[in-house]
């Protein structure tokens, strides 16, 4: 269950990090809204892991779409998103 604590209550850090834990995020509020997230290493490089992980499968799932299915031209590309190009 994540904690939520005002940012002031930083004045005794080591009382806002002991209760910092995996699965137990400690949320700040600054004028009494959300501003900071502190979380354990182990949560985030998990998390940091799994959006990796993530993106490079839809990259992947991507890849071989086109690799089948045909690669866009960069005109193309541009002319949809109406991107002007250098001349």
């Amino acid at each position: 269950m994540p904690t939520i604590d005002k940012v002031s209550s930083l004045r005794n850090y080591q009382a806002v990090l002991g209760k910092v834990r995996p699965g137990n995020p400690v949320f700040l509020t600054k004028n009494g809204a959300g501003r900071y997230a502190i979380l354990d290493t182990a949560e985030y490089d998990f998390l940091y892991k799994a959006a990796f992980d993530k993106l490079f499968k839809q990259l992947d799932s991507a890849r071989t779409q086109a690799d089948r299915d045909g690669w866009v031209s960069e005109e193309a590309l541009r002319e949809h998103f109406g991107i002007a190009t250098d001349a």
